[in-house]
């Protein structure tokens, strides 16, 4: 028994530092004004997420941490190769120095906006599977702790919404931005491949699920 208590202490310890690294990251990422960062403290947010997860004793939550590691995987792939794309052609990664973007490049804008929706878990989208099977997990383990991971996901919708809407959106700095420049092929095939596979095992996760829970 005494054994027992203490297992259940340091997963209940566990757990409220996983919160606390999400709710942290998710706030760090909306104070941000490098993009690159943004994106870096997202992914922070979504491991301390994934832990919750991995420590919720639950194959649901076991399921959604392999799935949401996957998901993340190729969508925080794809946003570090969108700023990189950005980067070359207005070589900057501040975030004020952005605007109106999709005018100047409506292809590359709505193919990163695929990955931004499921950076926030989006229905449809890679990552909406894995969040929303650890959220399941977290909701048996306390309704206290499901309410704080609501609010660090409303977090993770502001702040990519936010980080979107400024850099593609709004006035056009053309002090700032005066190349001209959609994406190139290369840089289309491999975007759109990430899209693909965001949207199919989004739309179709029992494709590894079913090989996860084997």
């Amino acid at each position: 028994m005494f054994i027992f208590n203490i297992q259940k202490d340091i997963l209940f310890f566990v757990l409220t530092l996983s919160l606390i690294g999400f709710l942290y990251a998710s706030q760090v990422a909306i104070t941000q004004i490098d993009i690159k960062k943004i994106i870096a403290y997202s992914s922070i947010a979504h491991m301390n997420f994934s832990v919750l997860g991995l420590f919720s004793e639950s194959i649901i939550g076991l399921t959604g941490l392999l799935y949401l590691m996957i998901g993340h995987a190729i969508t925080s792939s794809a946003l570090f190769l969108g700023i990189g794309v950005l980067y070359d052609r207005y070589k900057t990664r501040l975030i004020f120095y952005y605007g109106s973007v999709v005018v100047l490049m409506p292809l590359f804008s709505v193919i990163y906006i695929l990955f931004v929706l499921s950076n926030f878990g989006f229905p449809g989208t890679f990552n909406f599977v894995g969040e929303f099977l650890i959220t399941t997990s977290v909701f048996k383990i306390s309704s206290t702790f499901l309410f704080l991971c609501s609010i660090g996901l409303i977090l993770t919708l502001i702040y990519s919404l936010f980080f979107y809407n400024r850099i593609f959106f709004g006035p056009l700095y053309s002090t700032f931005i005066r190349y001209y420049s959609d994406i190139i092929r290369l840089e289309f095939l491999v975007l759109f491949t990430l899209v693909v596979i965001n949207i199919l095992f989004g739309l179709f996760p029992q494709i590894i699920i079913n090989y996860l829970t084997i």
